[in-house]
């Protein structure tokens, strides 16, 4: 029997110092949204339930165009961390892994789908 207190049963097997860095990720990527959304629904809004034409239109100007990628790039980043975090919390070991790989993926295909489209409307 082992007499170990608690400080020795838990040394190296708690924090692996990686954790702000998520934090602050999220943080980042949360303020970003928070001053992109509104603005988002603002420049999307004005142009709800307009003809095709007029939409297109509205989206090659510059500030909806550059309003809507940045928040499709922003979101998708802000979705990375967040997922990944989650994964990180509730899997482990080769799965872990797998997941984080494929939502990483999922975050970018959704990203840069949403900008070519973008750019084929804009350009």
């Amino acid at each position: 029997m082992a007499f170990l207190t608690d400080r020795k049963r838990a040394e190296y097997r708690g924090s692996s110092r990686h954790g702000t860095e998520h934090l602050w990720g999220q943080t980042i990527s949360a303020v970003g949204l928070a001053i992109l959304v509104p603005l988002f629904i603002l420049t999307f809004g004005s142009i709800l339930g307009s003809t095709y034409e007029e939409a297109i239109a509205y989206y090659q100007r510059p500030f909806p165009a550059i309003i809507a990628g940045m928040t499709i790039t922003v979101a998708m980043i802000h979705f990375r961390h967040g997922i990944q975090v989650v994964i990180e919390d509730y899997t482990r070991g080769l799965t872990k892994k797998f997941l984080i790989i494929a939502c990483t993926c999922i975050a970018y295909a959704i990203a840069a789908t949403g900008l070519f489209a973008l750019a084929r409307i804009a350009l």
